[in-house]
C-alpha cells in the first residue's frame, strides 16, 4: 500500500476515535445518572458527590495504567480490556438496588467503569493523535468533541429509558454496558498505531503563532516531572478544570434552582454538554492558529467570565443569566482536555506522550475533589453562592500560574 493510501486511513481512524469516544463520554452524564440512585434509592448527594469524584480518580488511573498496558499488549487487546471493564461497570451497577450499600456503587462505577473508560480515552487519544503531527489541536478537537457532546446525544435517552416502566435504572444501564463494550471492542480492531514505515506530514506553525523559547525535543516521564514549568500548567488546567467538573456535578440542580422545570433542566444539561463539545474543536482549531500561549491564556479568562456570570445567575435567581453561565462553562471545559493533550504533546514530544499524558490528566483528580469541596459547600451554606465564589478565585489564581508558563 502507498504512503497516500496509508494517510488516507488516518482519516478512518479519526473517525472510529470519534465514534469511540461519543459513547465513553457518557461517564460525564453523572447529573442525569444519579437521578434515580436520589430519587429512588434516598442515596444523599454527599454520596453521589463522592462517587463522581472517586470515578473522576479511577478515570485518571485508568489512563495511567491504560499507557503502561498498551505498551506490553497493544492497542487491540488493551481496548477489548477496557470493554469488558466498562461492560461490567455499568452491568453491575444496573444490578443494585435500594438496599444496596452506597459502597457498591463506587466500585460498580467508580472502579469498574470509571477504570475501563480512563483506558480506552487514553488509549483512543494517542493512537489517534499519533497519526496527526501536523494538525495535533484539531485531532485532539475532534476527539474530545465527541467525548464532550456525548451527554447531549444520550442524556435524553437515558433520562426517558428511566422513566419508562419496562425499562427503568436495572435495562437502561445494563443495556449501556453492553452497548459500551461493543463500541470499544470494535475501535480496537479497527485502530493501530503508524509504524516507522508511514511517512507523517511534518507539523506547520501558523503565521499568528507567535514562537516560544523552549527546547523542543522528547522528554521522558521523569524529565517532564522535574520541570516547573509542568507543575504550573498541571496547577492551572486543574483549577480551569474545577469550575467545569463542578458544574456538571450539579448542573441539573443548579438550573431547577433557578425554577427551570425538570424536562428543561435535563436539555439544558445537554446544551452544557454540546458548548462542552464545540468548545473542544474550537481550542484545538485556535492552538493551531494561535499556538499555546494565546489559546491557554484566551480559555482561562473564558472560565473565570463564566465562573462570574453564573454567580450572577446564582444571586439574581435569573434563569436567562443561568443558561448564559452554562454555556460559558461548557466552552471554557471543553477547553481544557484538547490544552492538556496539545500542550502535552508540544512541550514534552510525542515519544512518550501516552505516559506523560495519562499523568498531566491526573489535574483532574484534584479537579474532582474541589468538585466535592464545592458540594460540601453547597450542603452546608444551602446556597449555590458560596462554592461559586470559591471557583471564580480559583479561576483568577490560574491566569496568573497560565501567564507565567513559558518554557520547560
Amino acid at each position: 500500500m502507498s504512503n497516500q493510501k496509508k494517510l488516507k486511513k488516518r482519516w478512518l481512524y479519526l473517525a472510529a476515535g470519534v465514534f469511540a469516544m461519543l459513547f465513553s463520554g457518557v461517564l460525564y452524564a453523572w447529573s442525569i445518572l444519579k437521578v434515580p440512585f436520589k430519587e429512588d434509592f434516598g442515596f444523599s448527594e454527599s454520596v453521589l458527590s463522592l462517587n463522581f469524584t472517586l470515578t473522576m480518580c479511577f478515570f485518571c488511573l485508568g489512563a495511567f495504567f491504560g499507557s503502561l498496558i498498551c505498551k506490553k499488549i497493544g492497542v487491540k487487546l488493551t481496548l477489548i480490556l477496557a470493554g469488558a471493564l466498562v461492560g461490567a461497570g455499568f452491568v453491575s451497577t444496573g444490578m443494585l438496588t435500594a438496599q444496596s450499600n452506597p459502597w457498591l456503587l463506587y466500585i460498580t462505577y467508580a472502579l469498574l467503569a470509571g477504570t475501563g473508560i480512563g483506558i480506552s480515552y487514553n488509549v483512543v487519544v494517542s493512537t489517534v493523535c499519533s497519526w496527526f503531527p501536523d494538525r495535533k489541536g484539531f485531532c485532539s478537537g475532534c476527539l474530545m468533541m465527541g467525548f464532550g457532546i456525548s451527554t447531549l446525544l444520550m442524556g435524553n435517552i437515558i433520562s426517558i429509558l428511566f422513566e419508562n416502566a419496562s425499562f427503568g435504572i436495572s435495562k437502561t444501564y445494563i443495556l449501556l454496558g453492553i452497548i459500551l463494550a461493543v463500541v470499544l471492542v470494535v475501535a480496537g480492531v479497527i485502530l493501530r498505531k503508524p509504524s516507522s514505515e508511514d511517512k507523517l506530514p511534518s507539523p506547520k506553525a501558523g503565521k499568528n503563532i507567535k514562537k516560544e523559547s523552549f527546547e523542543s525535543r522528547d522528554f521522558t516521564t521523569a524529565e517532564m516531572l522535574r520541570s516547573f514549568t509542568f507543575w504550573r500548567a498541571f496547577a492551572c488546567m486543574a483549577f480551569i478544570t474545577a469550575v467545569g467538573n463542578s458544574v456538571i456535578s450539579f448542573a441539573r440542580d443548579l438550573v431547577i434552582s433557578v425554577d427551570a422545570a425538570p424536562a428543561l433542566a435535563v436539555t439544558l444539561v445537554g446544551v452544557l454538554s454540546v458548548c462542552n463539545g464545540i468548545g473542544r474543536i474550537l481550542t484545538g482549531a485556535l492552538y493551531d492558529a494561535l499556538g499555546r500561549r494565546t489559546t491557554m491564556i484566551s480559555a482561562n479568562i473564558l472560565t473565570i467570565v463564566a465562573a462570574g456570570i453564573t454567580l450572577l445567575a446564582v444571586q439574581f435567581h435569573s434563569l436567562p443569566i443561568c443558561i448564559i453561565g452554562l454555556c460559558l462553562t461548557g466552552l471554557s471545559y471543553g477547553s481544557c482536555p484538547t490544552l492538556t493533550s496539545a500542550f502535552t504533546s508540544s512541550f514534552y514530544g510525542q515519544k512518550y506522550f501516552s505516559i506523560n499524558y495519562s499523568l498531566t490528566n491526573f489535574n483532574l483528580i484534584v479537579a474532582a475533589f474541589i468538585a466535592n469541596f464545592s458540594n460540601s459547600l453547597l450542603a452546608q451554606h444551602g446556597s449555590y453562592t458560596a462554592p461559586f465564589t470559591m471557583l471564580l478565585i480559583l479561576a483568577v489564581c490560574a491566569l496568573g500560574l497560565n501567564i507565567s508558563i513559558k518554557k520547560p
